[in-house]
């Protein structure tokens, strides 16, 4: 089979997942137990939403065998994530209350996913199978009754269902798809700026995908209700997962078919056109005026690094 051209989402934070997911185990619980009961499975453990590393000297380690994960903290769920080549990985969730508990053990770290990649303290491919566990058990958290008749669900298939024993309703994880755009007119592009920003930062603008609408409608849309931009092609650059809690970003570039801007003050704090040289130099973190670009692990830093270094355009 002929290897596909790397693509610039494999570059990102959360991306990369090495895992073979094995869906067609889902639905056998007996071979799903018996790679629970076998001494090669490791599991990634989150206590409520936060994932749990254990320390190797300076480095550190997301997977724990099942039995030093059970020994952590009561279990929730324990949900089957796929299979690395050598072994089966899970994703186990501890009771919510739980974090605080291991804060002040010498070999381990509590810390929330985002640090984790800013940080680096995971290998890129672990990244992946972080935030696949890390989504997967919000959901579970989010819909433990029906949505149909209100009864207690039952997990199923692995984790990748929710049943109800009362009405038979099933329920399968969701993904909330985000559009997020820069829209550029020649050597300029339009960035904003939300108030939770980091002082000087300024980004990409995004926005759910609404029922009904395409990928090109919601740009459009969102570029025009945040900033008054009115755009005509779009196109498809990247896609990131982002387990805060449960998106796909997808990442776009439009065509402005103008120069006019109107900021809604309830989405953003800041939008202005900046040229392609300022976005260069926020990329280096060279601007003069301090300003900053997302970092590295965020779909909205490559989507800036496309325009102003890569030359993509709409």
């Amino acid at each position: 089979m002929k290897a596909h051209k790397r693509e610039r989402s494999e570059s990102l934070g959360y991306a990369h997942n090495p895992l073979n997911r094995m869906a067609e185990l889902r639905d056998r619980p007996d071979e799903i137990a018996a790679m629970q009961a076998s001494n090669e499975a490791r599991a990634i453990v989150l206590a409520g939403d936060i994932p749990i590393l254990k320390r190797r000297g300076d480095a550190f380690d997301a997977l724990f065998s099942l039995g030093e994960a059970h020994d952590l903290g009561q279990a929730r769920e324990c949900v089957f994530l796929g299979h690395d080549g050598s072994r089966p990985i899970f994703g186990l969730a501890l009771e919510a209350q739980e974090p605080e508990t291991h804060q002040s053990r010498d070999d381990l770290l509590v810390i929330d996913a985002r640090s984790i990649a800013v940080q680096g303290l995971l290998p890129a491919e672990w990244l992946g199978p972080l935030g696949e566990a890390k989504s997967l058990l919000y959901w579970h958290r989010r819909h433990r009754f029906c949505a149909v008749c209100g009864e207690a669900t039952e997990m199923k298939s692995g984790g990748w269902k929710r049943y109800c024993t009362a009405c038979e309703a099933e329920h399968f994880p969701r993904t909330d798809p985000v559009a997020i755009m820069m829209a550029v007119k020649g050597d300029k592009c339009v960035l904003g700026r939300q108030s939770r920003f980091p002082p000087g930062m300024y980004s990409c603008l995004a926005g759910f995908i609404e029922p009904g609408e395409t990928i090109e409608n919601a740009v459009r849309r969102e570029l025009f209700e945040e900033a008054g931009v009115k755009t005509g092609e779009v196109r498809y650059l990247a896609s990131q997962p982002w387990p805060f809690p449960g998106s796909m970003m997808i990442g776009c570039i439009a065509e402005a078919l103008d120069d006019a801007l109107v900021i809604d003050g309830e989405e953003l704090e800041d939008a202005r056109w900046f040229s392609r040289d300022e976005v260069i130099s926020m990329i280096k973190g060279e601007h003069p005026d301090g300003l900053l670009a997302p970092q590295p692990i965020a779909i909205a830093n490559a989507i800036m690094r496309a325009w102003a270094l890569e030359g993509e355009t709409a």
